[in-house]
């Protein structure tokens, strides 16, 4: 008996251990949004596209320095036959049995005035014949100045230099409204969650109140104090009620499973969220905004660009209709059967090349590449007008619901007390027989809808100022830039 009672003991425990119990969470709007910003997928991406942007620059940066390259093959071995003619023009094939060395260490350097490269230079060759007679023969160039310079074409590090470095400033510009983006992200789950348990409560109590409501009516009804009509209409509002709380529910699910998805929380978590009781005091005022916004959104920063792209654009088009590129090599080199006779007896070692490529015919080709290239800058010029008027005028917009909204929820706040207060009543005044069910059905209909409308009003509040912030990346309750150490977040 004893060990079936410790058994059963066992078997209870052992189920508790295993089961899963929601464990609730009270969350508030301003800590939804700090989670969303540090481990939610859309704030990843945001860092991700940070990253790219950054080794991008990076790159870009590191061509504007010194570069020193070694290049070498140890060795190359040939034991072939190969074509020879001779002194008369006559063909021949003659065996070959040899091995070379060489190796070759150079620094480059882009010129940023010109668009040119200039490369210091120092090389060594190493040639063994072999079999019958076999000797060795090395030649060095101890040290070469070289200079590729395009005379004609685009300078496409002057046009990197300009372009580049406002790419960069735009991807962080990018990332921090991104950022911004993604607690608008969670603030509409979040409020959309809040609204769903803001639903399910009405819809609970409203079963409870039909339920009382509903009893209530059936003993009025054995007294004959209300119709048969009342009664039915009654009872219908009890299925009503219960049908409202079941879909409630449903939403409820819903809401809950997107948040915390969103937000990376397990599955067993029940957020709680809880209504912002206090909103930011600030005026925002829209040249303000709009000064902020072309200064810091990545907007402004993403027309320059285009503006640039455009330009470059029609400047190589023009490049490309001559080409003459100058080629110059100047330094030492020396020969010998030794490898230190090799680096005495030097000799000048110089090459000058020039060479020029100008279309004759080419009937208008290159030509209408430079209009097409100037017609699409001009296209990015009214497209550049046209989306700074629309962004204006969103931001206008903006800034106006903004202002406007503090009153609109403040009014909202006072219908869902007075709906509330007036229901209340009215149930009392239902119960002595006062008001008839259609009165007490109208105000629980307008104290659900006040409540409602209070909680999306105030979800409409935040949603407009954070939308602004997003644009302005300015943090008007702490009257500062929104700003972060970019350099910090991309190497975490």
């Amino acid at each position: 008996m004893h060990r079936y009672i410790l058994f059963l003991i066992l078997i209870i425990s052992a189920g508790g251990v295993g089961a899963q119990t929601p464990q609730s969470l009270l969350l508030t709007m301003e800590e939804a949004m700090v989670k969303a910003r540090r481990g939610s997928v859309d704030a990843e991406v945001a860092l991700n596209r940070l990253r790219s942007a950054y080794w991008g620059y990076r790159s870009y940066r590191a061509e504007l320095l010194p570069e020193v390259d070694f290049t070498a093959t140890v060795p190359s071995y040939r034991k072939q036959y190969s074509s020879y003619m001779n002194g008369e023009g006559n063909y021949s094939f003659v065996r070959n049995n040899y091995l070379q060395m060489n190796g070759e260490v150079s620094l480059t350097q882009n010129i940023w005035l010109t668009g040119g490269t200039v490369a210091l230079t120092t090389s060594l060759d190493f040639y063994r014949q072999l079999g019958g007679g076999s000797y060795n023969r090395f030649m060095s160039i101890p040290v070469a100045v070289t200079l590729t310079q395009p005379v004609f074409g685009v300078n496409h590090i002057k046009w990197d230099r300009r372009i580049e470095p406002v790419r960069y400033e735009e991807a962080k510009a990018e990332f921090l409204s991104a950022t911004e983006d993604v607690a608008s992200s969670a603030l509409r789950l979040y409020f959309t969650l809040l609204m769903a348990r803001e639903n399910h409560s009405i819809a609970t109590q409203n079963v409870s109140q039909a339920e009382k409501l509903y009893e209530v009516a059936k003993e009025k009804r054995e007294m004959g104090r209300i119709s048969r009509n009342d009664l039915l209409q009654m009872e219908l509002n009890l299925l009503d009620a219960q049908t409202s709380l079941t879909d409630c529910e449903s939403s409820l699910k819903s809401a809950m499973f997107q948040l915390r998805t969103f937000l990376g929380f397990d599955s067993d978590v029940e957020i709680v969220p809880e209504i912002p009781v206090s909103t930011p005091d600030v005026g925002i005022n829209y040249s303000d905004a709009l000064d902020r916004a072309l200064a810091n959104n990545s907007f402004a920063k993403t027309m320059l660009r285009k503006r640039l792209e455009a330009d470059y654009e029609v400047a190589k088009a023009k490049g490309a209709q001559r080409e003459v590129n100058l080629f110059a090599q100047i330094g030492y080199t020396g020969t010998d059967r030794d490898f230190s006779g090799s680096y005495s007896n030097l000799k000048d070692n110089q090459v000058v090349e020039i060479g020029v490529s100008i279309p004759l015919v080419d009937w208008g080709r290159r030509k209408g590449k430079v209009k097409v290239a100037e017609s699409n800058r001009r296209l990015v010029e009214s497209q550049v007008r046209q989306e700074n008027q629309n962004f204006s005028q969103n931001l206008f917009i903006l800034v106006e619901r903004y202002g406007n909204q503090r009153s609109q929820l403040e009014r909202a706040r006072r219908a869902d007390e007075i709906a509330a207060q007036r229901y209340a009543t009215n149930v009392e005044t239902y119960l002595v027989g006062k008001i008839s069910t259609l009165d007490l059905n109208d105000s629980r209909v307008k104290k659900d809808e006040a409540r409602r409308e209070y909680v999306n009003e105030l979800y409409l509040f935040w949603n407009y100022y954070y939308q602004i912030r997003s644009l302005t990346l300015w943090d008007y309750e702490h009257d500062c830039g929104i700003e972060a150490d970019i350099e910090a977040i991309v190497k975490n």
